[in-house]
């Protein structure tokens, strides 16, 4: 007879059912030896759970531990179902159910955790509409880094944050308010659109309006051209700031000209885009510029629930020598007050103390009000939730929880991969292929954004969110992360740093020589037709450091391994400011005047390359190899 046990992987203990009872006739009249062997046979039999209460995701290791069988056992009933995962890898819940089917065990959904349980209150607060109530508006500002948005900054802080404050701003939170006719606004001191991208790659939207600047006489720069696309792919409206317009040089119409290039067209040209003429330096058209963003404001009608449990997202954070973790927090609904107990990201508190932009002390703020708090246990990182509930006790253990599962979820593949775009598509997860593009050249960027935005059917739609010339960067990376996208390159490789970024972040990466290549690959993963069967491995990377010219051999550069190792026979590629001029194989590798089978990091050696003399003193060779896939 077999005990059916029903296990909550919640709170670990086994209710037990008993069929029937169970009686020690039978057991004494065997030897006691064997007894002892029956019995132990029985008890392992009878701790594996019949039913199994399971979260969303788990580890392999973890649904080990609850079917009380070994990691192995599991790992090769998951290669059974085509599913290859090690010990530490994330399955998810269908996965999991499959596998328990195969010990005889039942699973069902876990009951909610603290930790969702919390996350509902903020849904909720967020569902009700009928205690809303307008809230001031939230401004980040953008732009090229020599236009002139720290001037901008400071002249609006000047003009109108010093009226009420003698003596100036005394402390400097990340954010701050200004009052053009008796309504607020919130100004985000942000260091620019990778530091705006990267909090809502963390899953924060916090701004309202995105204030361009563009400097009068320098025009659009491909700096300005990313901020743009980074506001349009957080779904933020865009206010333009022509600066500097005091400069000799200063054109304020090519400017609206170029800026009609990037589909920005002004309103005075029949357009929809606000766009004000300015001199921070001067304070000329700072108040017209706070008018135009209320205007922006009232057409949005940006509105909060003052009378929910308060919620709001960290914009900045450090670790104060004296008063401890110090975050900067921005309320969105409802009102934060001194005494309110809340979950932080992965932590929790209490908050001891409030202050706002001024370092003067608050007993409460409302929406849209950046404020110092003090009394949180751990330093939250930017962009981390902030929810009040109804004591420490629950914000402890809803952080706990949260902490718990932060590894699982990072382990977890949440990016979108061409490779699973079909099967997304199929179960309705994907309406949207967003893609950054970075090629060699403009026109080859245009070139691929016109054929591949071309693809879209009624299924899903090619969105190119972001192209420009020029290497693969970290801001790219954050622009993918944050818009669930992919990064296609053309003729461009990323750098050792960036490739690690994209994994950190889990973001897609593609590299293609040939354009029909590139609309293919997407044209097939979209029919559910592609299937990659090579993946390639750089293998290490050497910087020229020299060039010698060897009589019936041809060029010879002398390297230096800066990354990773460079083998013998490897395929190679030449970049030249990042962009690929070649690619062919390694024809020499020499430590000295010896053959070498390879070279490691740190070291120098002379490299020849087939069929390629081009070589020159700051080009990059990327050793590499096509490893096949399992598929």
């Amino acid at each position: 007879m077999r005990e059916k046990v029903a296990y909550s992987r919640r709170d670990h203990h086994a209710v037990i059912q008993m069929d029937a009872p169970v009686g020690p006739r039978s057991l004494r009249r065997r030897p006691r030896k064997p007894v002892k062997q029956q019995q132990t046979a029985e008890v392992q039999e009878e701790v594996r759970p019949s039913i199994l209460y399971l979260p969303d995701s788990l580890t392999v290791a973890e649904l080990a531990a609850e079917l009380r069988v070994p990691a192995t056992a599991v790992i090769k009933t998951l290669m059974s179902e085509g599913v290859m995962a090690a010990i530490n890898n994330v399955i998810d819940f269908d996965v999991a159910k499959k596998v328990a089917a195969q010990f005889e065990v039942t699973v069902e959904r876990s009951t909610p955790t603290e930790k969702e349980r919390v996350q509902r209150i903020g849904v909720e607060a967020a569902d009700k509409t009928d205690n809303l109530a307008t809230r001031p508006p939230v401004v980040t500002i953008l732009g090229h880094v020599d236009h002139g948005k720290t001037t901008l900054l400071d002249a609006i802080r000047q003009t109108r944050v010093v009226e009420t404050e003698a003596g100036g701003i005394t402390q400097h939170i990340g954010a701050y308010q200004v009052e053009k006719d008796g309504r607020k606004i919130t100004f985000l001191d942000t260091p620019g659109h990778e530091a705006f991208t990267e909090m809502r790659s963390r899953g924060a939207q916090v701004t309202d309006i995105a204030v361009l600047v563009v400097a009068a006489d320098d025009g659009v720069m491909p700096q300005t051209v990313e901020a743009i696309n980074h506001a349009r792919a957080a779904g933020v409206p865009i206010v333009v700031a022509i600066n500097k317009i005091d400069r000799p040089g200063a054109n304020p119409d090519r400017v609206k000209q170029q800026l009609a290039d990037n589909d920005l067209l002004a309103e005075d040209w029949g357009g929809d885009t606000v766009m004000v003429e300015v001199s921070a330096l001067k304070k000329e058209g700072i108040e017209d510029l706070l008018e135009m963003i209320l205007l922006v404001a009232d057409i949005r009608e940006l509105k909060a629930d003052y009378n929910c449990p308060a919620s709001g997202t960290v914009i900045e954070a450090e670790l104060d020598k004296t008063r401890g973790p110090v975050a900067t927090v921005l309320v969105q609904n409802g009102v934060l007050r001194v005494g309110d107990a809340v979950v932080v990201g992965v932590t929790s508190g209490k908050i001891r103390a409030m202050f706002d932009y001024r370092g003067a002390a608050l007993k409460e703020a409302g929406p849209s009000t950046p404020v110092s708090v003090l009394g949180i246990e751990d330093v939250p990182a930017a962009g981390d939730s902030v929810q009040v509930v109804e004591d420490e006790k629950a914000a402890r253990q809803a952080a706990e929880e949260k902490l718990a599962g932060h590894k699982t979820e990072l382990q977890k593949a949440g990016r979108l991969r061409l490779s699973d775009l079909f099967s997304k598509i199929q179960e309705g997860e994907v309406k949207d292929l967003n893609i950054v593009l970075k090629a060699d050249v403009q026109g080859s960027v245009e070139a691929l954004t016109s054929s591949l935005e071309k693809l879209s059917d009624n299924k899903v739609r090619v969105n190119v969110i972001h192209g420009a010339a020029g290497a693969i960067t970290e801001s790219d990376i954050a622009l993918a992360a944050a818009s669930d996208g992919i990064i296609i390159g053309f003729n461009v490789r990323p750098d050792p740093a960036v490739r690690r970024a994209a994994e950190r972040e889990g973001v897609d990466i593609h590299l293609y020589r040939i354009i029909y290549e590139a609309i293919d690959d997407v044209k097939k993963a979209m029919a559910g037709l592609l299937e990659p069967t090579y993946k390639e491995v750089v293998l290490g990377r050497a910087e020229v450091r020299a060039t010698f010219k060897v009589p019936g051999v041809g060029t010879v550069a002398g390297c230096y391994v800066s990354d990773g190792k460079v083998v013998r026979n490897a395929s190679v590629r030449v970049l030249r400011d990042s962009v690929v001029i070649f690619e062919g194989k390694l024809s020499s590798l020499k430590r000295f005047k010896d053959d070498a089978r390879e070279v490691a990091e740190g070291y120098e050696c002379g490299i020849g390359i087939e069929r390629f003399n081009d070589i020159k003193e700051g080009d990059v060779i990327e050793a590499y190899q096509m490893q096949e896939v399992k598929v």
